[in-house]
């Protein structure tokens, strides 16, 4: 038990720390309050609920980088227990002949648990310092093309150091201290670690022991309160703000969903983000909860490619940012630094396909992706500044309403079939309406699928329509352009379009994933509600209803399908495309970056209307070569554009696979019926 001096002396140190959390929590609270909009906290249970089930699963961290992970849950779940072991620890202290549970069989059980969790702590650490220190793992660093703010690579460093540290000092003095109460208790079977290293004072005397005690519990609990006012300046902020960040970020239908702005008020003065504070709170607080892991970059298809996007780069200069003016911004002074000069480059902006591996993969709850479309904003709406080849494509969905810029007819696909299809005012009782989409209507590759489609559901004997000339571009490239303006009134028009034609009451079949997401997941937002459904998710229905029938043949073509972003990691459509597939007689064989880990084709996030920014590859040219690598004859996919992308690149390699859709494969099967 503690003296009344040392009682005396750890109130002041705890009163001392307790006031100096207080004020550097505050100024970490006021700093995310300056962004835009709030956090999300109207479900206070559920949100609580999400919250601590992400602390205690760790955010989906096992999925990548298994071994790294499991180290990380033993730091994770021994430092979390360390919050009933510190309590306990202080009451042995201030109570005399105190002992938590007594020599009962709990108390044998809590014992155990701390010895065993405490090696676990030490030894994560300990692999976690090797790891960035002796091994240095490339994984744990970005290019030298990639913005970085000047004081992270250093601080980094300082800051890992200090924390890891901390955690050996803490939990490494705990250790130590309960060694030598066994050893004054002659040995504790609950705690076989403990006890193992307890005959390293055999032979001291019990008044040495107690002195030693004294020693490694002070370091052990005040080493936490020296330590907890720094909290919100170091990485270890995010034990606490991942979990406040899964719980509080906006809930959205889908994972890319973006929110709309507001044109009609005229108090708004910026839109999109040029500086830290523009952005919403929520990705503010994202820069306290980032683990700088690098996972993000790892699934970042522009830096597996050379280009100078880093997800992680983005994030960590936002935090070293924060870090060196956090006074002033808790203060309420201007934010006067642009993301553009410290955080992130002109080139890396522009690089980003929007493909939302960035979000899907942190363990934390991050959202990098909407950081960068929200610059995009700033870039096209504020500043006029954005890649000269993006032009062509705004004009032509604002006055010919597709970003071709065709003035064709929008049936002009159809001319080919054999059979009509009706338009809406030929057939208004139709039962489901296809959205053709821009690409099937002008693309010559699209068209194809475009027919396929039709094919596939005149042969299920679906009663189905089209719009014609009355469709128009959803808007998908606009936004993530950044051209929120355009988007917002080519949505609108859409909307009413659909609700004239008594969509609110059908259903709608696209032949496009970006369609397929924004109208079904973005127009909610502007009053549209449909249900919308994409071919492959509907191609499946009708086979598995026996209105379609599949002749699959006898040999079995080997078949490897890429997940199109917006299709399954956005909106988590995996299973149906592949079912398809399997009844037209295709023998799949998976890539390794397949469904939520697939890697993009390098078409989204408008990058399918420009030049694709300089890099070691096209990020086209990544994905063929492991489609290739299958050694499959047909390369699937459900997207116009993966279609356009893959299909490009397969050329440039020669011709090695067949490109198809889903519908493609599927139409072939039932012209062989």
């Amino acid at each position: 038990m503690l003296t009344l001096v040392e009682k005396v002396l750890f109130i002041l140190l705890v009163a001392g720390s307790l006031y100096l959390t207080y004020v550097t929590f505050g100024r970490m609270i006021r700093i995310i309050r300056r962004g835009q909009g709030q956090l999300r906290l109207n479900q206070l249970i559920r949100q609580a609920t999400t919250g601590l089930e992400t602390f205690f699963t760790q955010g989906r961290l096992i999925r990548h980088r298994p071994l790294t992970s499991l180290f990380h849950y033993a730091v994770a779940w021994g430092f979390t227990y360390y919050f009933l072991i510190n309590a306990v620890d202080t009451l042995e202290g201030f109570i005399p002949n105190f002992r938590f549970l007594g020599q009962t069989a709990l108390g044998d059980v809590y014992r155990f648990l701390g010895d065993l969790l405490t090696v676990g702590v030490l030894v994560g650490v300990v692999y976690l310092l090797a790891r960035r220190f002796v091994a240095r793992d490339p994984a744990l660093r970005t290019r030298d093309n990639v913005t970085l703010h000047p004081k992270a690579p250093a601080g980094i460093r300082q800051d890992s150091l200090i924390v890891g540290g901390f955690i050996l000092l803490h939990v490494g003095s705990r250790f130590l201290g309960q060694t030598t109460q066994v050893a004054l208790e002659g040995g504790d079977p609950a705690q076989p670690f403990a006890n193992l290293v307890a005959s390293v004072w055999q032979g001291m005397p019990p008044v040495t022991l107690e002195v030693t005690w004294h020693l490694f519990w002070w370091l052990a609990l005040g080493s936490i309160f020296l330590f907890l006012p720094y909290f919100p300046y170091t990485k270890h902020a995010h034990l606490f703000m991942g979990p406040i960040n899964f719980a509080t970020r906006p809930e959205r239908l889908a994972l890319g969903a973006l929110e709309p702005l507001n044109f009609e008020d005229d108090s708004i003065e910026q839109f999109g983000a040029a500086r830290l504070t523009d952005l919403h709170d929520t990705h503010i607080l994202d820069a306290f909860a980032c683990i700088m892991c690098y996972r993000c970059q790892d699934a970042c298809p522009a830096y597996a490619t050379g280009k100078e996007l880093s997800p992680a780069a983005l994030e960590i200069s936002k935090r070293y940012y924060i870090r060196e003016n956090m006074a002033a911004l808790a203060a309420g002074a201007e934010d006067t630094g642009r993301l553009l000069e410290y955080a992130i480059s002109e080139s890396a902006v522009w690089a980003c396909t929007a493909c939302g591996a960035c979000v899907e993969v942190c363990p934390v709850g991050n959202e990098p992706m909407f950081d960068i479309l929200d610059i995009r904003r700033n870039q096209v709406l504020m500043e006029s500044d954005f890649p000269a080849e993006l032009k062509g494509a705004f004009t032509g969905m604002e006055r010919q309403g597709n970003p071709w810029g065709m003035t064709d007819d929008r049936l002009a696909w159809t001319r080919p079939l054999d059979f009509p299809v009706p338009t809406v005012e030929q057939n208004p009782n139709f039962d489901v309406l296809y959205w053709v989409g821009c690409a099937g209507a002008f693309d010559p590759g699209a068209q194809a699928t475009a027919r396929a489609i039709a094919t596939v559901l005149h042969h299920a004997g679906v009663n189905f329509a089209v719009l014609g000339n009355d469709e128009t571009c959803t808007g998908d490239s606009a936004r993530r352009a950044g051209n929120e303006y355009l988007f917002n009134e080519l949505a609108q028009a859409n909307v009413e379009t659909l609700q004239n034609a008594g969509l609110d009451k059908k259903k709608m079949v696209t032949g496009c994933p970006h369609c397929f997401h924004t109208i079904g997941k973005e127009y909610p937002a502007l009053g549209g509600h449909f249900q919308v459904m994409h071919h492959t998710q509907l191609i499946a229905d009708l086979v598995g209803k026996g209105r379609l029938h599949l002749k699959n043949g006898n040999v079995l073509e080997k078949t490897t399908f890429h997940d199109p972003c917006y299709l399954g990691r956005h909106n988590g459509v995996y299973e149906d495309p592949r079912d398809a597939l399997a009844q037209a007689g295709m023998l799949l064989l998976e890539m390794d970056r397949s469904r939520s880990n697939s890697f993009c084709c390098g078409a989204g996030g408008a990058q399918m209307w420009k030049e694709e920014e300089h890099g070691r590859q096209p990020v086209s040219a990544n994905r063929y070569d492991e489609a290739a690598a299958t050694g499959a004859a047909v390369l699937a996919t459900g997207c116009p554009f993966c279609a356009r992308m893959l299909g490009d690149a397969n050329s440039q390699a020669g011709q090695k696979m067949q490109v198809k859709d889903v519908a493609q494969v599927v139409a072939e099967a039932i012209e062989l019926h």
